[in-house]
């Protein structure tokens, strides 16, 4: 199908897969915005809290890859439609969850199926849009986390603190709920892309500039959640920021991460995806630096945030058009081993930071985060060529 022969109610079939990515990028983050409610409640350390992250990571690095080989011949609408439907049911259980396993239990399930969610949106809009136009597109669908850190996040945040994190989970489930109903609707059937066999894993992993840009992502996102995932903690620890200040915070980096992607999707086509990497990366690094020197000091963490909020959906969404551009044919694989590196950085990032964080290292806990990202920017030099 192509997007510049859709009709006015087919137009929407972008936004619909944008929109399931704020589902997506919702549940992930969610514990991200509730760390401090969900220690006081089930009587865990912010750190044990903190595995909510860490383990949901490790699912869905291990479950991306996994579901686009086992579910490449199926409906994209369907396939889609189902990942979201288990995270309105998985979100909805945790809300009525009384002991700290059981959630446990629930986000892996959950993250288990929500893996599969933005490899396959990515892949699917690239199908369905023209080459001149695809890079533009895959940013708009991915602009759905861009919106889960503005709006989704310190919206968790303030209802965790002020309704109790329960509510957080319901808000999440209901939204979802919504955007299953508009996906099934919107989105065409018979979307199917080429099914992943073993020759199209392995061209995946011979193909250098992939295998460069998978080291990118994980170092990148790795080096942004040794911060990310305590930013709540962080902030009340280190500028004795309240719960109003730290939601404001969050809305802050969210809403200049949704400004990054919208500039990205603009400007991507016509700069190039290398040179768009770039100028995102430097800002995550610039921004991640402000908060390293300034920690301590609420206002300078503040401008860190916004700096560093810049580059978070932006250079993301740049890794998706470069991988996409990098080999075609091989999408659905490359895109789904990205979001496995990506959740892989994930993984090792909060783990180190919630090590840090224990040991009340909070200060080094940016410096760590600035190491990741400036090498980060040392392999992305290494892909100019790609």
């Amino acid at each position: 199908m192509n997007p510049r022969a859709m009709t006015p109610v087919k137009m929407l079939t972008p936004t619909a897969l944008m929109l399931g990515n704020v589902v997506t990028g919702c549940t992930i983050l969610a514990p991200a915005g509730m760390l401090v409610e969900l220690s006081r409640d089930f009587g865990v350390t912010i750190r044990e809290a903190s595995f909510l992250i860490t383990f949901g990571a490790v699912v869905l690095c291990i479950g991306s890859p996994l579901s686009a080989a086992l579910t490449s011949r199926i409906d994209r609408r369907l396939l889609l439609a189902f990942s979201v439907a288990v995270m309105v049911i998985g979100n909805l259980a945790s809300a009525f969850t009384t002991n700290f396993t059981v959630l446990m239990v629930l986000r892996i399930a959950t993250l288990a199926v929500a893996a599969l969610y933005t490899p396959q949106a990515a892949g699917t809009i690239g199908l369905l849009a023209p080459p001149e136009k695809r890079g533009g597109l895959i940013a708009y669908v991915f602009l759905g986390w861009s919106l889960a850190a503005a709006l989704g996040l310190p919206l968790i945040s303030y209802i965790s603190s002020h309704y109790g994190w329960q509510f957080a989970f319901g808000g999440i489930g209901a939204f979802a709920a919504m955007c299953l109903v508009l996906l099934l609707v919107k989105l065409p059937r018979g979307v199917v892309g080429a099914p992943l066999d073993l020759k199209t894993w392995v061209s995946v992993l011979r193909n250098p500039l992939i295998l460069l840009l998978l080291v990118l992502t994980s170092l990148q996102i790795g080096g942004q959640f040794v911060v990310y995932a305590f930013i709540g903690p962080l902030l009340a620890q280190l500028g004795k920021a309240g719960p109003e200040a730290i939601a404001v915070i969050f809305a802050t980096y969210g809403v200049a991460g949704f400004v990054g992607n919208i500039i990205a999707s603009r400007v991507v086509d016509r700069w190039g995806p290398y040179r768009s990497s770039m100028v995102w990366m430097s800002a995550l690094l610039i921004g991640a630096s402000i908060w390293a020197v300034g920690a301590g000091f609420l206002s300078a963490m503040f401008i860190g945030v916004a700096i560093w909020g810049l580059g978070f959906a932006s250079t993301n969404s740049m890794q998706q058009v470069r991988l996409v551009g990098a080999d075609p044919a091989a999408a659905g694989a490359s895109v789904s081993l990205n979001t496995s590196f990506l959740y892989m950085g994930q993984g090792v990032g909060s783990a180190i930071g919630g090590a840090l964080f224990e040991r009340g290292m909070y200060i080094a806990q940016g410096y760590v985060s600035v190491a990741f990202i400036a090498l980060a920017i040392g392999v992305l030099f290494l892909t100019r060529r790609g």
